[in-house]
């Protein structure tokens, strides 16, 4: 996950530097996009182990309803 992010910060810093430059507009949405396709694998990393731990946790301990609700929450968010 620490080396998707910092893979991200790299892209975001090549992304300032080609809008410096005033680069070709393609190049520029290319760079985004690659960018946020690795920021979407990031979330799915730190949101896959959020299941694997914090929610199984809650489902063995019986506060499963508040893990169900951020999980909830979390998918309205990413649907936007």
């Amino acid at each position: 996950m620490l080396r998707l992010v910092k893979t991200a910060r790299g892209q975001l810093d090549g992304l300032l530097k080609m809008l410096e430059e005033d680069r070709y507009c393609m190049d520029i949405s290319n760079q985004i996009m690659a960018t946020e396709a690795i920021l979407r694998r990031a979330n799915r990393e730190v949101l896959g182990a959020h299941l694997r731990g914090c929610v199984k946790e809650a489902f063995q301990s019986g506060r499963e309803d508040e893990k169900i609700e951020e999980i909830l929450a979390i998918m309205e968010k990413i649907q936007r």
